[in-house]
């Protein structure tokens, strides 16, 4: 199972934020291509990058960081925030992006997300971002009202590389992740699932990982790793194991 290391930009430097608050953000690191090169050194084989501004306008914003992560490591990235259109998206995989997120326009505009799936097989990954068991967009600040799993429903046949399934209520608390929540998504869908929010020790990353045989592919953790919660050695060697 992937262990994935979570770079949020904000105002050009890696946050991490309680819940999706902007304003509650926290600086790790001023220089996010130093982050991500630190990342790579530790061993990990992926990059979970978010443009947290980009999220929120609808547009990329940190461009020039996420540029010089793509530049600084070898290891393939992900990377979501602000993909709203074809175009965003292809201009991203061009530059280097291993794959891309696409969050709200999974909601808004399902179509744009089943024509990049075509056009890029395997390189698009959904993002659900999950309040209450339904689905929030534009950088968690709006509720859709559609379930998670009737949203992750509608993607189960387009050639999704993965969704990324985030419980926001957990996200930045280090409270530990929705277990339940997380189980219960998994097991409703075939395409494999990365989990995130909440994981705040290694007793988190395993109980995900015993939800490895049904689906879960993956798990994101950022402020564990960085306030030293969660050891990347050690991790990494559960996750391997």
């Amino acid at each position: 199972m992937i262990l994935y290391p979570a770079i949020d930009l904000k105002d050009g430097r890696c946050v991490r934020l309680l819940r999706g608050d902007m304003e509650s953000a926290t600086v790790f690191n001023d220089d996010p291509a130093d982050q991500a090169r630190a990342f790579e050194s530790a061993g990990f084989r992926w990059l979970h990058l978010v443009d947290l501004d980009g999220a929120f306008a609808g547009r990329p914003v940190n461009a020039d960081a996420v540029e010089d992560i793509l530049a600084a490591v070898s290891i393939p990235v992900q990377l979501g925030g602000g993909i709203r259109d074809p175009e965003t998206a292809a201009a991203w995989l061009d530059r280097g992006a291993r794959r891309v997120i696409f969050g709200t326009a999974a909601v808004e505009n399902p179509g744009v997300v089943r024509a990049a799936c075509r056009a890029y097989p395997g390189r698009i990954v959904v993002g659900i971002d999950a309040r209450d068991g339904r689905a929030a967009t534009g950088g968690w600040t709006a509720e859709s009202g559609v379930a998670a799993a009737e949203l992750a429903a509608e993607f189960e046949t387009a050639g999704v590389a993965a969704f990324v399934y985030t419980d926001i209520d957990r996200d930045g608390t280090m409270a530990g992740p929705n277990v339940e929540a997380t189980e219960a998504f998994v097991e409703r869908t075939g395409v494999p699932v990365i989990a995130s929010g909440g994981v705040a020790s290694l007793d988190d990353l395993a109980a995900l990982k015993r939800l490895g045989p049904r689906g879960l592919d993956g798990v994101v953790s950022g402020r564990a790793l960085y306030d030293g919660r969660i050891v990347s050695a050690a991790a990494l060697e559960l996750m391997a194991a």
